[in-house]
């Protein structure tokens, strides 16, 4: 249990940054530097950021796509977790870590509704000429958590090493591409990212340190 336990205190610590980051960002060096007079925090940083990089179309279409292809991951891991439990034919014998990922998608998607609605800041351009929330990038979040959690659970489906490492580098990839995508299209302050980032990697520690514990369990089992 010591591996689940560092993995669940180093999501607690990241989860803790998030909250804190989250209010520094409420508080600390707000000014009406967005679109609209709409105010930001971390105002100088963020305006010396967006000032530098300005906006990118190409780079946002490019965000964009992977955000799909991350939806796709999800959507593909899901289909054959359905086959996985249908080949078990007794949820006693399945693997209940599996779970812990269907679990771990739900969650992703009701941190990502949630914050269409808590208003933190807004994006530094207009959408459809208007003011959209910004905080935090939760295109960056899904990102990150999608693909990068998926490195974790591929060998539960590809069972050829060689290949599974491939995909592992290739997700890892996406997700870096995505993520710098992100920032050079303009549409998000670069607090908005590093937060995205920062609750990802608390969502993903989380699942692993569950992952872990149900796979512990698992094998207790077996040996029983």
């Amino acid at each position: 249990m010591k591996t689940s336990n560092k993995l669940f205190i180093s999501s607690a610590i990241l989860f803790v940054a998030f909250l804190v980051f989250t209010v520094l960002i409420m508080f600390v060096d707000v000014k009406p530097i967005g679109p609209m007079n709409s105010e930001v925090g971390f105002a100088s940083l963020n305006g010396k950021i967006f000032d530098a990089l300005r906006t990118n179309s190409v780079a946002k279409l490019i965000s964009e796509i992977l955000g799909f292809v991350a939806i796709g991951v999800g959507l593909c891991f899901c289909f054959l977790f359905v086959i996985k439990i249908i080949k078990a034919k007794s949820l006693k014998k399945f693997d209940k870590s599996l779970f812990a990922l269907c679990l771990f998608y739900v969650v992703i998607g009701v941190v990502y509704v949630l914050f269409l609605f808590i208003k933190i800041n807004y994006r530094p351009v207009l959408i459809d000429d208007k003011l959209e929330l910004s905080y935090p990038s939760s295109h960056t979040m899904l990102l990150c958590s999608i693909l990068l959690s998926a490195v974790f659970y591929l060998d539960y489906f590809i069972k050829n090493a060689k290949l599974r490492y491939c995909f592992q580098i290739l997700f890892i990839l996406l997700a870096v591409v995505g993520v710098i995508c992100r920032m050079l299209s303009g549409v998000h302050w670069f607090t908005d990212i590093i937060a995205g980032i920062v609750l990802s990697g608390a969502l993903i520690l989380l699942l692993l340190g569950v992952k872990n514990v149900l796979t512990e369990e698992d094998v207790f089992k077996k040996k029983d």
